[in-house]
């Protein structure tokens, strides 16, 4: 028979943290690559109508996006008769306050760009294919009156079937 014996304290080998640090930064690098920000919650039904011609914008950082559709929630800020809200940035519009919050709206999307930028800007409108079109046209007209004449509409690719 063989005898066992315990000859002292065994110290636990220490554990070497220096790939672990390697580790973090490339799960953090990752996350960081593969994540994408939205920039507004869409609080309004948004189906956009097809195109057969349709471009890419090329920076979309100069994109400023307004919405138009039905609201999703009976909560919203709705244009007369109550079947269609505007969204711009995360807030929705009141009827009455639609031509100032327009006119805010510009200002501010203005003002956060260049000077060099300002002139690039362009506002993509977004709407809602059933909208029908004098709420459309009520936003363009404000956004002429205050000189912001790139007006890009926002589609999809149609099927060829």
């Amino acid at each position: 028979m063989s005898r066992f014996r315990k000859e002292g304290k065994k110290e636990t080998p220490e554990l070497n943290m220096g790939s672990m640090s390697d580790i973090i930064f490339m799960f953090l690098f990752f996350f960081m690559v593969i994540t994408t920000m939205r920039e507004a919650s869409l609080k309004v039904h948004l189906k956009v109508p097809s195109a057969t011609e349709i471009q890419k914008l090329e920076k979309k950082s100069l994109v400023a996006n307004i919405y138009i559709g039905k609201p999703i929630s009976k909560n919203e800020n709705t244009l007369p008769p109550g079947e269609v809200s505007v969204q711009l940035n995360d807030q929705t519009v009141k009827a009455e306050d639609l031509k100032k919050d327009v006119r805010e709206f510009i200002g501010t999307e203005k003002e956060s760009r260049s000077m060099e930028d300002r002139d690039r800007l362009t506002f993509s409108l977004k709407v809602d294919k059933d909208v029908q079109m004098r709420y459309v046209n009520t936003i363009k007209q404000e956004l002429r009156t205050n000189n912001a004449l790139k007006i890009n509409y926002a589609a999809g690719k149609r099927n060829k079937n």
